[in-house]
Parts: C-alpha cells; structure tokens; sequence
C-alpha cells in the first residue's frame, strides 16, 4: 500500500537510485505516477505492507518499504528492480551504476564516474566539506540522517588522503 514517506518507520528498507541526469520537468510527473502506480501494485495482496518515495532534485528517486511487518522475498526486491531497469530504459539514464558518484557543486548535483571524483579531490575542486550524496544508505533512519553529508563525514572520506 502506498503511504507518505513520513508514515514509513525508521528502520524501513530504503533503495537510492541516482540518475546520470537531470530528469525534465515534463518527465517528473508522469515517473511519479508510474512510482505511485508500482508501489501500489507491490505487494497488493498484503494490506499490513506499506511503501512509499520520493523524488528529489530532479535525480535521485527514493524507494522506502517497511519490511519489518511484512517481510520482502527475492521476487519482490526483483520486482522493484524490474521496475527501476524500465525507467532506465524508458529515459534513456542509468539508475542502477553504483560506480557512480553524486555530490554538490554550489547549488548543483553532479554526477560522476569514481576515477572522476577521485580526481576532483587530487585537484582540490572538491574538499572534505563538499557535499556527497551516501546511496548505500539501507534504512530511513540512515537515509534521514547520512545521505547527504560532508565527504570528510561519509566513507568517502578515504579518497581525502
């Protein structure tokens, strides 16, 4: 069932899908209801199962599901993949490369190969206050609390050196 992301306890499974871009305005609304639309549909024969998302700066789509009260199989995280690999292929973006990193640049996400990044920080384009985004968070309390902090704070902090 779909729920506000609010209603979706801390300890909930959370997925962070960064894209390669920026998604258009025009596309925004119509990946929401397919979200929206997807998360209603997974898991539908359970009613005690909540999940919800949320879209932000225009790249990164956020799934949460509370899988402390209703358990998630194989088939039902391949579910949510299946999902993510057709809005890949549908906007032409890469969604699932975790070899990828996101951070800000003044008011912009960036998106980057690693090699990249490790050489934005030998060049000191980027410090250990810019801003990363962790999307290897796994719960919403974790999300909520460590996906958007200072390089020196996140595990990157290991290319500082």
């Amino acid at each position: 069932m779909f729920v506000d992301f609010e209603e979706i306890p801390e300890d909930a499974k959370v997925w962070v899908y960064p894209s390669s871009r920026k998604f258009y305005p025009n596309e925004i609304e119509v990946i929401e209801e397919k979200i929206k639309k997807f998360i209603e549909s997974w898991k539908s024969d359970d009613t005690s199962f909540k999940a919800s998302y949320k879209f932000l700066h225009n790249r990164f789509i956020i799934l949460t599901a509370d899988d402390i009260a209703t358990e998630l199989s194989n088939a039902d995280i391949d579910a949510s993949v299946s999902f993510i690999l057709s809005l890949q292929e549908t906007y032409e973006v890469a969604l699932l490369d975790r070899m990828n990193v996101c951070f800000k640049q003044g008011e912009h996400v960036q998106y980057k190969d690693l090699k990249d990044f490790k050489k934005l920080l030998k060049n000191k384009a980027l410090t250990g206050k810019s801003v990363i985004f962790d999307n290897l968070v796994n719960t919403k309390q974790d999300f909520d609390s460590f996906w958007e902090i200072t390089i020196e704070e996140s595990w990157y902090n290991r290319f500082l050196k």
